[in-house]
């Protein structure tokens, strides 16, 4: 058991070297060591709370993007029912000014017509009385073709005619 109990000696120079090599290591290791750990630890923070900034950012950017998507989408849709509007209006005035046409033509069409009708009617009045005349002229010569039948006509007129 001599073999597991250390000597008093032993044991001195051992603390001894100890704390000699502890000195050493804190004057000389310890304060790099911790200096480049806190770096290090400072490092890691700068780094996650730039990766949260920039997360924060990237959330910022895509609500962004997603009010300017929507905007854009109903900027597009005013403009297509703009447009649609505009198309449905000069659709709408270009019938109603192919009516108006139609309807001018057909006014036009009905006043030719009237016009040729009173001038047919006229032109078959003016025929008749023509042709009245000749047949009355006709019947007259031949009722009248002897003196006494002129007479008698004569006669007939002037007693049915009232001379004041």
């Amino acid at each position: 058991m001599d073999l597991l109990t250390p000597d008093l000696g032993l044991l001195f120079w051992q603390v001894v070297v100890f704390l000699g090599l502890f000195l050493i290591l804190r004057a000389f290791a310890w304060k790099p060591i911790t200096e480049s750990l806190n770096e290090r630890e400072n490092n890691i923070q700068s780094a996650l709370d730039l990766a949260e900034k920039t997360r924060l950012e990237m959330t910022a950017l895509k609500a962004d993007n997603e009010k300017l998507l929507a905007q854009a989408r109903s900027e597009r849709e005013a403009i297509l029912r703009g447009a649609k509007e505009t198309a449905d209006k000069m659709l709408a005035e270009t019938r109603e000014k192919a009516s108006a046409e139609g309807q001018r033509i057909l006014e036009q069409a009905r006043e030719s017509m009237q016009n040729e009708r009173v001038a047919l009617v006229a032109q078959m009045k003016k025929e008749v009385v023509t042709l009245s005349l000749d047949i009355a002229e006709k019947v007259l010569r031949k009722e009248l073709s002897d003196k006494a039948s002129q007479e008698k006509l004569v006669t007939d007129l002037v007693s049915n005619s009232r001379l004041n």
